[in-house]
């Protein structure tokens, strides 16, 4: 109960900050210039909807950028509960100059997780940075894990993982993605937090 109470108090702390962010952004679009409505009226979008789409095109922006970090948030302190020693460190890409370092996002022992709620990229870029971030995880000498909690929906997303989860069985990782990313938690960790979660979000109505 005392961990489930430290990820809603960590949910609602994101919650929060969320609304925050969303109301001062709503509140400056009311005086932005709007002149780029008539391109959405030649296209058949009225004004008013014009408008809900650019307010939930922002806040989606905010809501993806919160979700995930929630979740990192949430996953590593489940596992910090059970492997105190656990922490976040950068370490130096030694196989290129940008970027100059890559965060694991927690590291247990030799085992060096990156957590990510989903990764819905389509940019080719993407894929040559991940496998340059992998490399260089391996090269400092631990073993990349990959949690993926939410798998892309799209074809092309999709060959993107796929790529990847290749890179981490080339090299020895691990990648694991939707119900076997909450396995993985559940059994390293010791702690259901898929239920956890559900739970918070029932009694949020």
């Amino acid at each position: 109960m005392e961990l489930y109470n430290l990820i809603k108090e960590i949910a609602d702390g994101y919650a929060f900050n969320l609304q925050k962010q969303v109301d001062l952004r709503i509140a400056e679009m009311e005086n932005d210039d709007n002149a780029h409505y008539l391109i959405y009226r030649v296209l058949g979008v009225s004004d008013k909807e014009g408008k809900l789409i650019d307010i939930y095109q922002n806040k989606g922006r905010f809501l993806y950028k919160y979700a995930g970090a929630f979740l990192e948030d949430a996953v590593f302190t489940c596992i910090k509960c059970r492997f105190p020693d656990s922490s976040k460190i950068r370490i130096p890409n030694m196989l290129g100059s940008r970027p100059k370092t890559f965060e694991i996002d927690c590291l247990v022992g030799k085992l060096a997780h990156e957590i990510k709620w989903r990764d819905a990229t389509t940019d080719g870029d993407h894929i040559t940075k991940e496998h340059t971030r992998v490399q260089a995880v391996k090269q400092a000498g631990y073993t990349p894990v990959r949690l993926m909690f939410y798998y892309p929906q799209r074809k092309q997303a999709r060959r993107i993982q796929e790529t990847l989860q290749t890179i981490y069985a080339g090299i020895g990782g691990f990648y694991y993605y939707g119900d076997a990313a909450w396995a993985y938690v559940k059994d390293f960790a010791g702690v259901d937090l898929l239920s956890m979660l559900y739970q918070i979000a029932n009694d949020r109505g």
